[in-house]
């Protein structure tokens, strides 16, 4: 298997006697964009929070170029070159753009990280013309964009991005979507899964879509 397969076999989250996942299996092949889509509620987001760690799951595995992310902490997950774009951005206003951007390199050590910070500038010059902007000085477009580029700091081979076209214009959506394809063609193999309430963007970056619905997938055209 390729080191930057995610796959998800049988995986099972509860809160209480509440079922939010009920085996849940699916994978993202290497080098392929996925779209995961499901009305609010129907576990889209606890998927990607058990992917990252944040959710302790009841069962299943979660693995990453077939190895077994098992009880790898969030740190750990991250440094095994997973990216994650939270629903809710999670910037800390008080730092520039720049700081959250290298946010990551500083928590790991990421030897090459002023490198990674310029190539992401390229790929988002806007970026750059607002590095030393603190964060909640922000417009959410502007925010979103900033979350994107922070998780490719750490996207070395999975990228998470949650609900990133949730309320922005068609412009913003187009720019992001730009953003993942160009960062994709930087880091060959790299395999991104989109978590989307509505398929329409999702469908044109995504190689695959699967909508959950219940704790099950079912690919759709």
């Amino acid at each position: 298997m390729c080191a930057s397969t995610l796959e998800l076999r049988g995986l099972r989250r509860c809160f209480g006697e509440l079922v939010a996942v009920a085996d849940l299996s699916f994978s993202v092949p290497a080098g392929s964009m996925f779209g995961f889509v499901g009305r609010n509620g129907a576990g889209k987001t606890t998927t990607m929070r058990a992917i990252m760690g944040l959710a302790p799951v009841a069962s299943g595995a979660v693995t990453l170029g077939g190895v077994d992310l098992g009880e790898r902490p969030p740190y750990a997950r991250a440094a095994a070159g997973i990216g994650y774009v939270p629903e809710d951005r999670r910037l800390i206003g008080s730092l520039s753009v720049r700081d959250n951007i290298l946010i990551p390199a500083w928590a790991r050590h990421i030897k090459d990280g002023e490198r990674r910070f310029t190539v992401i500038t390229e790929l988002m010059p806007e970026l750059g013309e607002l590095a030393s902007r603190p964060a909640v000085l922000l417009s959410g477009g502007q925010q979103k964009l900033v979350a994107l580029a922070r998780s490719f700091m750490n996207g070395r081979k999975l990228i998470l991005l949650d609900e990133p076209f949730e309320g922005v214009a068609p412009p913003l959506a187009r720019r992001l979507i730009r953003a993942v394809q160009e960062f994709q063609q930087r880091e060959p193999g790299l395999a991104v899964l989109i978590a989307e309430s509505e398929a329409k963007w999702v469908k044109l970056l995504a190689n695959a879509t699967y909508v959950i619905e219940r704790g099950a997938t079912v690919p759709v055209a």
